[in-house]
Protein backbone atom coordinates (compact mmCIF):
# COMPACT_ATOMS: atom_id res chain seq x y z
CA UNK A 1 0.00 0.00 0.00
CA UNK A 2 1.73 3.20 -1.29
CA UNK A 3 1.75 5.78 1.43
CA UNK A 4 3.37 9.49 2.26
CA UNK A 5 6.44 9.21 4.16
CA UNK A 6 5.78 12.32 6.43
CA UNK A 7 2.93 13.34 8.62
CA UNK A 8 1.59 16.50 10.26
CA UNK A 9 1.27 17.06 13.60
CA UNK A 10 -2.31 17.12 15.78
CA UNK A 11 -2.42 18.52 19.40
CA UNK A 12 -5.01 17.16 21.26
CA UNK A 13 -7.35 19.60 23.30
CA UNK A 14 -9.59 18.48 26.21
CA UNK A 15 -13.14 19.86 26.52
CA UNK A 16 -15.73 19.07 29.59
CA UNK A 17 -16.49 15.62 28.18
CA UNK A 18 -15.80 15.01 24.64
CA UNK A 19 -12.34 15.86 23.76
CA UNK A 20 -11.22 18.29 20.98
CA UNK A 21 -8.85 18.02 18.42
CA UNK A 22 -6.74 20.34 16.97
CA UNK A 23 -6.63 19.46 13.38
CA UNK A 24 -7.83 20.22 9.42
CA UNK A 25 -9.46 19.53 6.46
CA UNK A 26 -8.54 17.26 4.07
CA UNK A 27 -5.07 18.38 2.74
CA UNK A 28 -4.00 14.87 0.76
CA UNK A 29 -2.13 13.83 3.29
CA UNK A 30 -2.60 10.62 3.75
CA UNK A 31 -1.10 9.33 7.30
CA UNK A 32 -0.69 12.24 9.79
CA UNK A 33 0.75 11.48 13.49
CA UNK A 34 -1.50 10.70 16.26
CA UNK A 35 -1.19 11.96 19.82
CA UNK A 36 -2.09 10.53 22.64
CA UNK A 37 -3.63 12.65 26.05
CA UNK A 38 -0.95 15.64 25.00
CA UNK A 39 1.93 13.30 24.04
CA UNK A 40 2.30 13.15 20.86
CA UNK A 41 2.69 9.89 19.39
CA UNK A 42 4.55 8.63 15.67
CA UNK A 43 2.50 6.83 13.58
CA UNK A 44 3.81 3.57 12.46
CA UNK A 45 4.40 3.12 8.27
CA UNK A 46 2.39 0.23 7.01
CA UNK A 47 -0.27 0.61 10.29
CA UNK A 48 -3.47 2.52 11.15
CA UNK A 49 -1.17 4.79 12.90
CA UNK A 50 -3.16 4.82 16.40
CA UNK A 51 -2.43 4.84 20.00
CA UNK A 52 -4.11 3.48 23.15
CA UNK A 53 -6.14 6.35 25.07
CA UNK A 54 -7.77 6.77 28.64
CA UNK A 55 -10.74 4.98 27.93
CA UNK A 56 -9.15 2.39 25.49
CA UNK A 57 -10.47 4.34 22.61
CA UNK A 58 -7.55 5.10 19.68
CA UNK A 59 -6.11 8.36 18.94
CA UNK A 60 -6.54 8.73 14.80
CA UNK A 61 -6.05 11.77 12.99
CA UNK A 62 -7.93 14.03 11.02
CA UNK A 63 -7.42 16.12 7.96
CA UNK A 64 -10.20 17.59 6.40
CA UNK A 65 -12.78 17.40 9.39
CA UNK A 66 -9.84 18.48 11.60
CA UNK A 67 -8.08 16.57 14.47
CA UNK A 68 -9.45 13.25 14.75
CA UNK A 69 -10.89 12.22 17.79
CA UNK A 70 -10.19 8.76 19.26
CA UNK A 71 -10.13 6.95 16.31
CA UNK A 72 -12.99 4.27 17.75
CA UNK A 73 -13.93 1.89 19.56
CA UNK A 74 -10.89 -0.36 20.06
CA UNK A 75 -9.69 -2.51 23.41
CA UNK A 76 -6.55 -2.63 24.03
CA UNK A 77 -6.09 -6.27 23.90
CA UNK A 78 -5.84 -7.11 27.76
CA UNK A 79 -6.27 -11.19 28.07
CA UNK A 80 -9.45 -12.85 27.84
CA UNK A 81 -12.19 -10.68 27.32
CA UNK A 82 -9.96 -8.38 26.63
CA UNK A 83 -11.46 -6.22 29.28
CA UNK A 84 -10.42 -2.18 28.94
CA UNK A 85 -7.52 -1.07 31.56
CA UNK A 86 -8.25 2.14 30.30
CA UNK A 87 -3.99 2.60 30.45
CA UNK A 88 -1.32 0.80 28.24
CA UNK A 89 -1.64 -1.76 30.23
CA UNK A 90 -0.61 -4.70 32.15
CA UNK A 91 2.07 -7.37 31.40
CA UNK A 92 0.68 -10.21 29.48
CA UNK A 93 -0.09 -13.17 32.19
CA UNK A 94 2.97 -15.74 31.48
CA UNK A 95 2.32 -19.27 29.67
CA UNK A 96 2.30 -22.47 31.61
CA UNK A 97 5.56 -23.21 29.95
CA UNK A 98 8.65 -20.99 29.82
CA UNK A 99 8.53 -19.29 26.38
CA UNK A 100 11.30 -19.67 24.20
CA UNK A 101 12.08 -15.82 23.76
CA UNK A 102 10.70 -12.54 24.94
CA UNK A 103 6.66 -12.02 24.71
CA UNK A 104 4.53 -11.51 21.28
CA UNK A 105 1.76 -9.05 22.62
CA UNK A 106 -1.12 -7.46 20.79
CA UNK A 107 -1.21 -4.01 21.47
CA UNK A 108 -4.91 -3.59 20.32
CA UNK A 109 -8.15 -5.27 18.83
CA UNK A 110 -10.90 -3.39 17.02
CA UNK A 111 -13.72 -3.29 17.49
CA UNK A 112 -14.05 -3.15 21.56
CA UNK A 113 -15.39 -5.70 23.14
CA UNK A 114 -19.24 -5.75 23.75
CA UNK A 115 -19.64 -3.12 20.71
CA UNK A 116 -22.13 -3.28 18.12
CA UNK A 117 -20.96 -2.08 14.62
CA UNK A 118 -21.89 -1.53 11.05
CA UNK A 119 -21.88 -4.07 8.36
CA UNK A 120 -18.31 -3.00 6.69
CA UNK A 121 -16.31 -2.88 10.00
CA UNK A 122 -14.03 -5.15 9.80
CA UNK A 123 -11.57 -6.76 12.71
CA UNK A 124 -8.40 -5.13 13.37
CA UNK A 125 -5.72 -6.39 15.47
CA UNK A 126 -2.61 -4.82 15.87
CA UNK A 127 0.75 -6.76 17.05
CA UNK A 128 3.36 -4.77 19.31
CA UNK A 129 6.44 -6.31 17.58
CA UNK A 130 6.62 -7.33 13.63
CA UNK A 131 5.23 -10.64 12.42
CA UNK A 132 7.76 -11.75 9.90
CA UNK A 133 6.14 -13.22 6.72
CA UNK A 134 7.01 -16.62 7.26
CA UNK A 135 5.04 -16.58 10.62
CA UNK A 136 1.68 -15.17 9.14
CA UNK A 137 -0.46 -18.41 8.25
CA UNK A 138 0.46 -19.76 11.70
CA UNK A 139 -0.55 -16.09 13.61
CA UNK A 140 -3.55 -16.45 11.30
CA UNK A 141 -4.70 -19.92 12.30
CA UNK A 142 -4.16 -19.24 15.93
CA UNK A 143 -6.76 -15.82 15.32
CA UNK A 144 -10.07 -17.87 15.00
CA UNK A 145 -12.99 -16.04 13.93
CA UNK A 146 -16.63 -17.54 14.97
CA UNK A 147 -19.89 -16.27 14.17
CA UNK A 148 -23.66 -17.27 14.68
CA UNK A 149 -23.90 -17.66 11.32
CA UNK A 150 -21.54 -18.80 8.03
CA UNK A 151 -19.68 -15.64 6.55
CA UNK A 152 -16.80 -16.31 4.20
CA UNK A 153 -13.77 -13.82 4.99
CA UNK A 154 -10.27 -13.45 5.13
CA UNK A 155 -6.98 -12.26 7.23
CA UNK A 156 -4.98 -9.17 5.37
CA UNK A 157 -1.65 -8.07 6.68
CA UNK A 158 -1.08 -4.02 6.43
CA UNK A 159 2.97 -4.05 6.82
CA UNK A 160 4.07 -6.58 9.80
CA UNK A 161 1.89 -5.14 12.58
CA UNK A 162 -1.28 -5.30 11.51
CA UNK A 163 -3.52 -7.58 10.53
CA UNK A 164 -7.58 -7.27 9.53
CA UNK A 165 -10.13 -9.49 8.80
CA UNK A 166 -12.86 -9.23 6.94
CA UNK A 167 -15.74 -10.94 5.17
CA UNK A 168 -15.74 -11.49 1.60
CA UNK A 169 -18.95 -9.03 1.54
CA UNK A 170 -20.84 -7.03 3.95
CA UNK A 171 -21.77 -8.66 7.39
CA UNK A 172 -24.88 -9.87 7.37
CA UNK A 173 -27.12 -7.53 10.25
CA UNK A 174 -27.33 -9.36 13.80
CA UNK A 175 -24.46 -11.43 13.26
CA UNK A 176 -23.11 -12.14 16.73
CA UNK A 177 -18.73 -12.65 16.19
CA UNK A 178 -16.23 -14.20 18.33
CA UNK A 179 -12.52 -13.59 18.41
CA UNK A 180 -10.21 -15.99 19.73
CA UNK A 181 -6.76 -15.11 19.22
CA UNK A 182 -4.64 -17.86 21.48
CA UNK A 183 -1.29 -17.13 20.97
CA UNK A 184 0.28 -19.05 23.33
CA UNK A 185 3.43 -20.60 22.16
CA UNK A 186 3.00 -19.19 18.84
CA UNK A 187 6.16 -17.56 16.89
CA UNK A 188 6.21 -14.19 15.02
CA UNK A 189 9.20 -15.45 12.89
CA UNK A 190 11.32 -12.83 14.87
CA UNK A 191 12.55 -14.61 18.61
CA UNK A 192 8.95 -13.41 20.25
CA UNK A 193 6.29 -15.95 21.00
CA UNK A 194 2.93 -15.38 22.12
CA UNK A 195 2.10 -15.95 26.37
CA UNK A 196 -1.40 -15.30 26.29
CA UNK A 197 -5.35 -15.54 24.79
CA UNK A 198 -7.40 -12.72 23.79
CA UNK A 199 -11.36 -12.98 23.29
CA UNK A 200 -13.46 -10.31 21.77
CA UNK A 201 -17.14 -10.46 21.41
CA UNK A 202 -19.05 -8.03 19.34
CA UNK A 203 -22.05 -7.78 17.76
CA UNK A 204 -22.94 -6.55 13.68
CA UNK A 205 -26.23 -4.22 14.29
CA UNK A 206 -28.38 -2.53 11.46
CA UNK A 207 -27.18 -2.09 8.30
CA UNK A 208 -27.06 1.80 7.64
CA UNK A 209 -25.74 2.77 4.71
CA UNK A 210 -24.69 6.49 3.45
CA UNK A 211 -23.99 6.95 -0.33
CA UNK A 212 -22.47 10.24 -1.22
CA UNK A 213 -22.80 11.47 -4.80
CA UNK A 214 -20.25 14.44 -4.98
CA UNK A 215 -20.92 15.03 -8.62
CA UNK A 216 -25.16 15.41 -7.52
CA UNK A 217 -24.35 17.07 -4.04
CA UNK A 218 -26.53 14.82 -2.51
CA UNK A 219 -25.94 11.64 0.50
CA UNK A 220 -28.64 8.74 0.36
CA UNK A 221 -28.95 7.48 3.54
CA UNK A 222 -30.77 3.55 3.99
CA UNK A 223 -31.23 1.37 6.88
CA UNK A 224 -31.95 -2.17 6.11
CA UNK A 225 -32.15 -1.62 2.62
CA UNK A 226 -35.14 0.84 3.19
CA UNK A 227 -34.20 4.76 1.71
CA UNK A 228 -34.00 6.60 5.21
CA UNK A 229 -33.41 10.50 3.84
CA UNK A 230 -31.59 12.36 0.83
CA UNK A 231 -29.24 14.89 2.36
CA UNK A 232 -28.11 18.47 0.33
CA UNK A 233 -23.55 18.10 0.66
CA UNK A 234 -21.06 19.42 -0.40
CA UNK A 235 -17.31 17.70 -0.53
CA UNK A 236 -13.61 18.43 -1.23
CA UNK A 237 -12.84 21.29 -3.79
CA UNK A 238 -10.83 20.50 -6.96
CA UNK A 239 -7.41 21.54 -4.62
CA UNK A 240 -8.73 19.41 -1.65
CA UNK A 241 -10.62 16.78 -3.53
CA UNK A 242 -12.50 14.10 -1.03
CA UNK A 243 -11.24 10.54 -1.45
CA UNK A 244 -13.67 8.41 -3.19
CA UNK A 245 -14.65 4.64 -2.11
CA UNK A 246 -16.14 2.98 0.75
CA UNK A 247 -14.96 4.22 4.31
CA UNK A 248 -16.27 2.46 7.35
CA UNK A 249 -16.99 5.33 10.07
CA UNK A 250 -14.20 5.15 12.59
CA UNK A 251 -15.49 7.08 15.34
CA UNK A 252 -17.95 10.65 15.95
CA UNK A 253 -17.41 13.31 18.00
CA UNK A 254 -20.06 16.38 18.96
CA UNK A 255 -17.08 18.89 18.57
CA UNK A 256 -13.69 18.92 16.66
CA UNK A 257 -11.27 21.69 16.86
CA UNK A 258 -10.16 22.28 13.15
CA UNK A 259 -6.98 24.38 11.74
CA UNK A 260 -5.78 24.93 8.53
CA UNK A 261 -2.46 24.99 10.14
CA UNK A 262 -2.22 22.02 11.87
CA UNK A 263 -2.42 19.72 8.34
CA UNK A 264 0.05 21.91 6.15
CA UNK A 265 -2.68 24.13 4.27
CA UNK A 266 -2.00 27.53 6.01
CA UNK A 267 -0.72 29.01 8.11
CA UNK A 268 -1.09 32.38 7.55
CA UNK A 269 -4.11 34.40 8.99
CA UNK A 270 -6.11 36.21 6.58
CA UNK A 271 -5.50 33.77 3.27
CA UNK A 272 -8.50 32.31 1.56
CA UNK A 273 -7.17 28.63 2.80
CA UNK A 274 -6.93 30.13 6.59
CA UNK A 275 -9.77 28.78 9.19
CA UNK A 276 -9.19 27.90 13.09
CA UNK A 277 -12.38 26.64 14.27
CA UNK A 278 -14.16 24.61 16.51
CA UNK A 279 -17.21 22.87 14.04
CA UNK A 280 -20.20 19.91 15.57
CA UNK A 281 -21.64 16.62 14.84
CA UNK A 282 -18.27 15.09 13.44
CA UNK A 283 -18.28 11.51 12.13
CA UNK A 284 -15.04 10.01 11.23
CA UNK A 285 -13.79 8.43 7.84
CA UNK A 286 -10.40 8.14 7.46
CA UNK A 287 -7.40 8.33 9.60
CA UNK A 288 -5.85 11.13 7.29
CA UNK A 289 -8.92 13.68 8.52
CA UNK A 290 -11.74 12.74 6.51
CA UNK A 291 -15.45 13.66 8.46
CA UNK A 292 -18.53 14.63 7.75
CA UNK A 293 -19.55 17.69 9.40
CA UNK A 294 -21.03 20.81 9.74
CA UNK A 295 -19.10 23.81 9.30
CA UNK A 296 -19.88 27.48 9.74
CA UNK A 297 -17.52 28.21 6.29
CA UNK A 298 -20.42 26.68 4.22
CA UNK A 299 -23.77 26.71 6.07
CA UNK A 300 -26.22 25.56 3.37
CA UNK A 301 -24.71 23.28 1.41
CA UNK A 302 -25.86 21.70 -2.41
CA UNK A 303 -25.71 22.67 -5.61
CA UNK A 304 -26.49 25.86 -5.73
CA UNK A 305 -23.33 26.62 -3.37
CA UNK A 306 -19.89 26.95 -4.99
CA UNK A 307 -18.76 26.28 -1.77
CA UNK A 308 -16.01 23.30 -1.52
CA UNK A 309 -14.39 21.65 1.46
CA UNK A 310 -10.86 20.91 2.40
CA UNK A 311 -11.71 17.19 1.45
CA UNK A 312 -14.80 16.31 3.79
CA UNK A 313 -18.11 16.39 3.36
CA UNK A 314 -20.32 19.20 4.68
CA UNK A 315 -24.18 19.08 6.15
CA UNK A 316 -26.08 22.21 7.06
CA UNK A 317 -26.47 21.92 10.90
CA UNK A 318 -30.08 20.29 11.22
CA UNK A 319 -28.64 17.55 8.86
CA UNK A 320 -25.42 17.05 10.15
CA UNK A 321 -26.73 16.42 13.78
CA UNK A 322 -29.57 13.90 12.42
CA UNK A 323 -26.46 12.15 10.63
CA UNK A 324 -24.33 11.96 13.25
CA UNK A 325 -27.52 10.10 15.37
CA UNK A 326 -28.08 7.82 12.77
CA UNK A 327 -24.38 6.38 12.04
CA UNK A 328 -22.13 4.40 14.16
CA UNK A 329 -18.71 2.50 14.21
CA UNK A 330 -18.70 0.36 11.17
CA UNK A 331 -21.51 1.83 9.25
CA UNK A 332 -20.12 1.88 5.23
CA UNK A 333 -19.95 5.62 4.03
CA UNK A 334 -19.72 5.15 0.34
CA UNK A 335 -18.50 8.35 -2.14
CA UNK A 336 -18.79 8.49 -5.51
CA UNK A 337 -17.83 11.02 -8.51
CA UNK A 338 -14.59 12.89 -6.45
CA UNK A 339 -11.51 13.23 -8.80
CA UNK A 340 -9.47 11.32 -5.92
CA UNK A 341 -8.62 8.02 -5.54
CA UNK A 342 -10.04 5.62 -3.54
CA UNK A 343 -8.80 6.32 0.21
CA UNK A 344 -6.31 4.08 0.88
CA UNK A 345 -8.12 0.17 2.48
CA UNK A 346 -5.75 1.23 5.44
CA UNK A 347 -6.62 4.77 5.94
CA UNK A 348 -9.36 3.82 8.88
CA UNK A 349 -11.20 1.17 8.09
CA UNK A 350 -11.65 1.50 3.80
CA UNK A 351 -10.95 -2.45 4.00
CA UNK A 352 -13.85 -2.85 0.86
CA UNK A 353 -12.07 -0.47 -0.84
CA UNK A 354 -9.88 -3.35 -2.27
CA UNK A 355 -11.53 -6.17 -4.02
CA UNK A 356 -11.71 -9.99 -2.93
CA UNK A 357 -8.55 -10.52 -5.20
CA UNK A 358 -6.72 -8.04 -3.81
CA UNK A 359 -7.68 -8.46 -0.22
CA UNK A 360 -6.99 -12.69 -0.91
CA UNK A 361 -3.08 -11.63 -1.77
CA UNK A 362 -2.35 -9.80 1.52
CA UNK A 363 -3.39 -13.22 3.36
CA UNK A 364 -1.13 -15.65 4.30
CA UNK A 365 -3.77 -18.36 5.07
CA UNK A 366 -6.28 -17.26 2.03
CA UNK A 367 -10.20 -17.55 2.53
CA UNK A 368 -12.46 -19.44 5.20
CA UNK A 369 -15.31 -19.89 6.96
CA UNK A 370 -16.10 -18.36 10.21
CA UNK A 371 -16.21 -21.20 12.63
CA UNK A 372 -20.00 -21.58 14.68
CA UNK A 373 -20.93 -19.86 17.30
Amino acid sequence: MLRTEFWDILYVVHATEGQVRLSDCESGLSGPKSERSGQVVGRRKGGIGIALVTGALLVGVSACGGGSGKAGGSDQAGGNDAKTSGKPGASASASPTKPAGPPMLLETITPQAGATVGVAMPISVIFTNPVAAKARAAVEKHMKVSASQPVAGAWHWFGDKRADWRPKTYWPSGTKVKIDADMTGVSNGNGRYGVRSYTHSFTIGDDVRADVSVNCHTMKVTRNGQAVRTLSINAGSPQYPTWNGTMAVIDKQEKVHMTSCSVGISCTKGSANYYDLTLPWDVHLTQSGTYVHYSTGDPNPGSGSARGSHGCVHLSMSDAKWFYGQVKQGDPVTITGSPRAKAPADNGYAAFNLGWDQWLAGSASGEGTTAAL
